[in-house]
């Protein structure tokens, strides 16, 4: 239960900055930034896939990630982590974006990379301690 809640928790920070990062997109607005990069990063080809912002693909991928906390059991586990898994790995090639043909970095972006990663390896451990074969 504990694991479930603080991937909950982490899951919930992590949408407010997609929410945050797609409210910018579609009001057309400029990112509160600091690093003087966020702007570039969230105007660059990168920042949609397939003509969907990135922001609003991580925002439902961390709502999916808190759908499968509200239960228990070893597929629920498993999915969350999937989920997870892939948000992290599709983190990386943003960071690599933003570090290579971007040359820029947004710090809402870092700041996603770092709860993804920490919502990956919460969601991994759930699964490996996993007990219950419901769900």
């Amino acid at each position: 239960m504990k694991l479930r809640i603080a991937i909950a928790v982490a899951a919930t920070v992590g949408a407010g900055i997609a929410a945050y990062l797609t409210y910018v997109h579609y009001a057309h607005i400029s990112p509160i930034c600091t690093s003087g990069g966020c702007e570039k990063v969230q105007r660059s080809k990168y920042a949609e896939l397939a003509g969907i912002p990135v922001a609003l693909l991580g925002l439902f991928a961390y709502g999916a990630i808190i759908v499968t906390t509200l239960r228990r059991g070893v597929t629920w586990a498993f999915a969350g982590a999937l989920v997870a898994i892939v948000g992290m790995a599709f983190s990386g090639y943003l960071l690599w974006a933003q570090l290579g043909p971007i040359g820029a970095i947004c710090q809402w972006c870092v700041a996603n990379d770092v709860v993804i990663t920490v919502v990956a390896l919460l969601s991994i451990a759930r699964m490996l301690t996993e007990t219950d074969p419901e769900g």
